[in-house]
């Protein structure tokens, strides 16, 4: 008798569509959507212009719960040491701000007290004061006429938004430190294409095979995940990656630095194996036997290093590890293969130049591009896990809008 298995084939296109109903998919391939209607918005409130007149002291990033707080670590680990002034991620302003302070108050509900306190003292504080929040209810009436508002635009779940919070922090960066900060930072139109390409690979009519969202989430189903960061920012980025696939997908996953993931290797292998004491992976067919009575477990290493070679170095501790039941691999972002689609539309890269291109490091480009890259990718892989593994509800529907919840 051949034991049940749950179906998980994600080639099926037309089944997955149908599947949609909650526009997961949609939301998750729209950051591109995002940084490019943040880029329309910077452009018609002068933005830049209006913060490179000022001599700022700090940026002040005034963040409330989701997204934006990502968003904002995101920010701090990636140009913390590269720009010329302090970026101070906070969730209330602190007394210290004056007028030479720029505040970005970013988040999700107009109604939140924190972000209306926020908005409320440091306008009055005569400080430069940018809002990412939906312009609507209390904290509209607060900012009107006395800040800068950069509301929301694309419609998309809640846990879509962290690249419209990125593409915000990178503009108003650009403009109080545009001496350090336009080197270290990508064009927002730029940024927007090369999500868009990411996006394209990733959609439901492309296989397994040449979707690397699509191969994320086969790597990710019927295993317990570790999402590992090779840096402080991949680290936040993996945090993010947690988070992402709990809310989307119901799945539970864990973040950590690839160090302490290394370190763990053997605890791992233990609690891998533990539940089933004489089980051979050799032997076992799960068609024939059944699901494995083990607790398999998959470290991603998640990598923005131009060169991944140390990266791939500890991850050879894991070869073999319990048996087989703890493994490893590297995601990176492959921005070179999607720069050479946006110079060459149309064109598909070959199996042969994939695979030069792992050997050789990866993908190239800043390391916020590829941060934003891997961060649509995880949320398109959270996406197929949730439609492949069991179909969206008609419930979450209801939760597609632009954010605000007064």
């Amino acid at each position: 008798m051949i034991a049940g298995t749950p179906v998980f084939d994600l080639d099926d296109a037309a089944s997955l569509e149908a599947a949609d109903t909650g526009g997961f998919l949609r939301s998750a391939a729209s950051g591109g959507a995002q940084v490019r209607a943040t880029a329309a918005a910077v452009a018609e409130t002068s933005l830049i212009e209006r913060l490179s007149e000022l001599r700022a002291r700090s940026l002040v990033l005034v963040t409330g719960s989701g997204r934006a707080a990502r968003a904002a670590g995101l920010l701090v680990a990636t140009l913390g040491d590269r720009v010329g002034l302090p970026i101070v991620p906070v969730t209330a302003l602190p007394p210290w701000v004056g007028p030479l302070d720029v505040v970005l108050v970013a988040g999700d509900d107009a109604g939140d007290p924190r972000l209306i306190d926020a908005v409320d003292r440091a306008v009055r504080r005569s400080a430069e004061v940018v809002i990412a929040v939906p312009n609507e209810g209390p904290l509209r009436a607060v900012a009107a006429g006395r800040a800068i508002v950069l509301e929301p635009r694309v419609p998309v779940l809640d846990h879509n938004r962290l690249l419209r919070f990125l593409a915000v922090g990178i503009a108003v960066l650009r403009g109080i430190d545009g001496q350090r900060s336009v080197p270290a930072t990508p064009d927002l139109t730029a940024l927007a294409d090369v999500l868009d390409a990411e996006a394209l690979r990733d959609g439901p009519h492309n296989e397994v095979f040449h979707n690397p969202a699509k191969t994320l989430a086969t790597r990710m189903h019927g295993v317990g995940v570790v999402l590992a960061g090779d840096s402080p920012a991949a680290v936040e980025l993996a945090g993010h990656g947690t988070e992402v696939l709990l809310q989307s997908a119901g799945k539970l996953a864990s973040a950590a630095d690839l160090a302490d993931a290394v370190a763990a290797v053997g605890r791992l292998a233990q609690a891998a194996g533990g539940a089933a004491p004489g089980f051979d992976p050799l032997f076992h067919d799960e068609e024939l036997d059944g699901p494995a009575p083990v607790d398999r477990v998959r470290v991603l290493a998640l990598s923005v290093h131009p060169d991944q070679a140390a990266a791939r170095r500890k991850l050879t501790v894991f070869e073999g590890a319990g048996n087989g039941l703890v493994d490893a691999e590297l995601v990176h972002a492959d921005v070179d293969v999607l720069q050479s689609q946006l110079a060459e539309p149309g064109s598909e890269p070959s199996a042969e130049s994939a695979i030069a291109t792992s050997a050789a490091g990866g993908g190239h480009g800043s390391e916020l591009v590829q941060l934003a890259v891997l961060a649509l990718r995880l949320d398109m892989a959270a996406a197929y896990l949730r439609l492949g593994a069991r179909g969206a509800s008609s419930g979450d529907q209801d939760r597609y809008h632009d954010g605000g919840r007064y």
